[in-house]
């Protein structure tokens, strides 16, 4: 097949989290709105459009949240009701294909190049499924349609909320040559500043180097960055990937010394980690940390147990027990990090049931 005749939709989620704290909950609506932690203390996972226009985003302290948005709402996360949403939307994919790639609880690619209702145009897809979701949840979605994941992807992100973008193969390589370095998704803040520390700072500055040169300063991911700079990407929409462990984490601009922040650092990893657990029916017997310090010396924990867990909150429990053991860290932390193995996929396990933690 022509890479450029596939067809790809990549949808994403308004303001996930937040959205559906609203519409539960019709005196949040309106109002700037944060998922998780609290005024004292705690990280945001997400953000309402209302709480966006002050600066609040994910993963930012929710000290400092509040100090900018000072009527901002805390609201506890509740993360079965956002998988069970989830699950909800993604039978509305499968209706149209089963080439169905789930990012995270609230994104999802699609290849509809081939799909079940026999349309040629997935634009029209793209449009029906957007108006589907929002009259079967009440919630809205961005939809990037393009012919390839990459260009999916960047459209998906381009008009929210509730956007709708294509790029046409004749749109693709102006687009991305006009596109500033840190907009281009797989390229965060760290590998965006060294980019720029290079010269690079659009796709067209991209574009200029070789393959040779780009895998030099940053790996084998450097082709990644060629290729997706001349608008192409070959990577295909997998609906089954089984995964050996989950896993997330994040190293900070300043090295942490307060043990007060790194539990809050660790309060978000475990929400971004069960809630991987969550879109893929999974649970974990086994949870490690992981500690990189400002020498960049690295330290892992790790505890098993017999029975499984996947709820943030049992997360969140062993990874602060690990935090602790034998001793919280000594010097400034660079990085923290949270995965699960020992994984069980709903529909391969027989039996069990979820551990609860009393520490």
């Amino acid at each position: 097949m022509n890479k450029l005749s596939r067809k790809i939709i990549h949808i994403d989620m308004d303001a996930f989290y937040a959205s559906v704290e609203q519409r539960d909950n019709p005196e949040l609506r309106g109002k700037p709105v944060a998922v998780g932690g609290s005024r004292a203390r705690g990280v945001v996972a997400a953000a309402s459009y209302e709480a966006r226009k002050f600066g609040v985003h994910s993963a930012l302290a929710s000290k400092i949240a509040a100090q900018r948005c000072p009527q901002l709402v805390f609201v506890k996360p509740r993360f079965d009701v956002y998988s069970a949403v989830s699950r909800q939307i993604r039978e509305i994919f499968y209706s149209y294909t089963d080439l169905v790639e789930p990012l995270s609880l609230d994104e999802a690619y699609l290849d509809v190049t081939e799909n079940k209702i026999g349309m040629p145009s997935a634009s029209i897809i793209a449009k029906e499924i957007k108006k589907r979701i929002l009259e079967e949840t009440g919630l809205t979605a961005s939809a990037g349609v393009s012919f390839n994941k990459f260009l999916a992807k960047l459209a998906s992100d381009m008009n929210k909320p509730d956007g709708f973008t294509l790029i046409t193969p004749d749109m693709a390589e102006e687009l991305v040559a006009n596109l500033a370095i840190e907009k281009f998704y797989g390229i965060g803040k760290v590998t965006a500043a060294k980019m720029k520390s290079m010269g690079i700072t659009t796709g067209a500055d991209l574009r200029e180097r070789t393959e040779e040169e780009l895998v030099r300063h940053f790996g084998k991911v450097g082709r990644y960055y060629y290729h997706i700079a001349q608008a192409q990407d070959e990577r295909a929409v997998q609906p089954h990937r089984i995964r050996k462990s989950i896993g997330s984490e994040h190293t900070f601009e300043v090295d942490l010394t307060e043990e007060e922040d790194m539990l809050a650092q660790l309060e978000r990893l475990a929400q971004e980690v069960a809630q991987d657990m969550a879109r893929l029916n999974a649970e974990a017997k086994t949870v490690t940390l992981k500690i990189k310090y400002f020498d960049f010396t690295l330290n892992t924990r790790s505890k098993t147990f017999l029975s499984c867990i996947s709820s943030a909150d049992a997360v969140l429990t062993v990874a602060r027990d690990l935090l602790r053991t034998p001793q919280l860290p000594q010097f400034p932390v660079r990085l923290l990090g949270i995965s699960v193995s020992s994984l069980f996929y709903q529909q391969d396990k027989q039996e069990g049931y979820q551990l609860t933690l009393e520490f």
